[in-house]
């Protein structure tokens, strides 16, 4: 392809709206181009590039037994209120009505597409294991849409669906699609890692997240230092001890004037803050109804608010006034489980189970008990509640763990039976009974994956492509078209590329030559030969975009050495 023929609107200015690298430069080297807040166009740079993700993501997946499909970008509302997800999903879902006030709703993932696909053509337990996917297009209604092509409103999508007989047969598959996608994201040329991740508004029992390893991502990640071990913020654990008080205090109710904080009761009362009972509560929010809930976490422990909302399986968490909490029978830094309000529901950290010694409010003002032990708690309820810091011990080997950040780019889930229950999407086994579909489900963000590659591939001067990403193999820069035989010679090599099954691009415009190798820098294709001075010696360059490091080689066998 001619650079004079495309449409490549290259820019020396920094858009206003962008603060990634991967912003920057896909505006800048004229990729996408924005249209709305989270809306973008895909200029020719930018669909190559999206075509070339799309190939390898099906390449790998036709290759694992999975066959291609494509639902409608429209979903009747009516699938999503039988799956229980019109409501729970949140706002980010768009609703609207068509002309003869039919509920419908702008898809950002198909599980209840699919589903009724899948239920309609599948009767029999001959007709299983079932893979579909497709790449497609999904909406999701992001109150705060940034960072470009990272968090669009609008998006390209890879979503999987598989059926299954029972749950061995779905774990195979989840574990094919585990390795299938560590296949892509490596031919992409990423730093990854597989982390255990939170199955959120899709649901089910178990999950992995694939993170592009960059500074610039809004995930944290737990990772151990001293093995494979990786988890969102979300859904990581660590090894604990149950604190245990050498005191061996009495139990009994003490007089904390002016003690609302862990700090006030810890130094008041000389005990350590891993042993001071820390309240937390919350409003649970449900689809009709809410209720408080006291969760209990140790006093130099974080409430993670997700596991938090998944313990009472809630849609949202909210925080109370002091007027509710009041209403609720609860004092504001004198809450404690022991002698709680019957109606509240009390949570209470799997590290305080078999602890001994503990501190805790007394529901009263300015008291607190002492001397508690972990048995005498009455109508509670242990669940991992915590988010796990740096410097805890890893669940698999014990080693440190400690931060990291990453971009997710595929997520996979083990559903069950999540959405066939509830849609009554059923087959016959070999005793002809009905069950439901075993399903699992397999996501990537495939123009996400634009985005991750540049944060994770680039310099000061622009973007850098990987191998199976790159628009284009390697671009030829004729130094001066005025030259007649540097003209005639980078139309050869040109010509001599393609015809080796190179997708190559020849900047044949009238511009001078160090403008020409700043576009080249910002577009980022993985090598350039220059045709410029060195030819009267009968020599090119050849420059590598990685590390602009160039090498000067004999025009007769330039063609033998690429």
């Amino acid at each position: 392809m001619r650079f004079s023929n495309l449409l490549i609107p290259t820019s020396k200015e920094t858009p206003n709206e962008a603060t990634l690298q991967s912003h920057i430069y896909l505006l800048r080297a004229g990729f996408i181009q924005s249209v709305g807040s989270g809306l973008y166009n895909y200029l020719p740079l930018g669909k190559m590039v999206l075509d070339n993700i799309s190939r390898v993501v099906k390449e790998e997946l036709d290759s694992a037994g999975a066959q291609e499909v494509s639902l409608g970008f429209v979903t009747p509302a009516s699938l999503w209120r039988e799956s229980g997800r019109f409501e729970k999903y949140g706002k980010e879902l768009l609703r609207f009505k068509d002309r003869k006030d039919n509920d419908f709703v702008l898809g950002p993932t198909h599980e209840e597409m699919m589903v009724n696909l899948v239920k309609q053509s599948v009767k029999s337990y001959k007709q299983l294991p079932l893979n579909l996917y497709q790449i497609n297009l999904k909406f999701r209604d992001e109150i705060r849409p940034r960072f470009g092509l990272m968090r669009g409103r609008e998006f390209l999508m890879k979503d999987g669906y598989s059926f299954h007989i029972d749950e061995e047969d779905m774990q195979r598959e989840f574990y094919l699609m585990q390795e299938t996608y560590s296949n892509i994201f490596t031919r992409l040329g990423l730093d990854f890692r597989i982390v255990d991740a939170d199955s959120g508004a899709i649901g089910g029992s178990g999950s992995k997240e694939f993170m592009v390893l960059a500074q610039s991502g809004e995930d944290t990640i737990v990772v151990c230092e001293s093995c494979e071990y990786g988890a969102n913020i979300e859904a990581a654990v660590c090894r604990y001890i149950p604190p245990q008080n050498e005191k061996k205090e009495p139990f009994k109710k003490v007089y904390t004037p002016n003690a609302t904080t862990i700090e006030e009761v810890s130094a008041f009362l000389d005990v350590d803050p891993v042993l001071c009972m820390k309240v937390v509560a919350k409003r649970a929010l449900y689809d009709e109804s809410s209720a408080v809930v006291m969760f209990v976490i140790r006093g130099n422990d974080t409430l993670q608010e997700i596991k938090a909302c998944n313990s009472v399986d809630a849609n949202e968490l909210v925080d109370l006034s002091e007027e509710e909490l009041e209403e609720s029978g609860l004092i504001a830094g004198y809450m404690g489980p022991l002698k709680a309000p019957e109606a509240i529901r009390v949570v209470i950290d799997k590290r305080f189970q078999d602890a001994t010694g503990l501190v805790c409010g007394a529901n009263e003002n300015e008291h607190h008990y002492i001397g508690i032990d972990i048995s005498m708690l009455e109508n509670v309820f242990f669940e991992d509640i915590v988010a796990v810091k740096e410097g805890d011990k890893c669940v698999c080997c014990g080693g440190n763990l400690y931060y990291t950040k990453g971009i997710e780019v595929g997520h996979i889930f083990q559903l069950g039976t999540r959405y066939s229950d509830p849609l009554k999407a059923e087959f016959l086994d070999e005793n002809g009974k009905s069950k439901p579909f075993v399903m699992g489900t397999y996501g990537i963000g495939v123009s996400r994956l634009i985005a991750a590659i540049i944060e994770q591939n680039h310099d000061d001067k622009g973007c850098i492509w990987t191998k199976e990403s790159a628009p284009f193999d390697i671009e030829v820069i004729i130094s001066n078209i005025k030259d007649e035989m540097q003209y005639e010679t980078g139309i050869k090599i040109y010509e001599q590329l393609k015809s080796k099954g190179f997708k190559v691009l020849l900047d044949d415009r009238k511009e001078r030559f160090g403008f020409k190798m700043k576009d080249y820098e910002l577009i980022g294709i993985p090598r350039a030969v220059i045709i410029g001075q060195k030819l009267e010696e009968g020599n090119v360059e050849l420059i590598d975009r990685d590390d602009l490091v160039s090498k000067t080689l004999p025009l007769d066998i330039f063609i033998e050495e690429i």
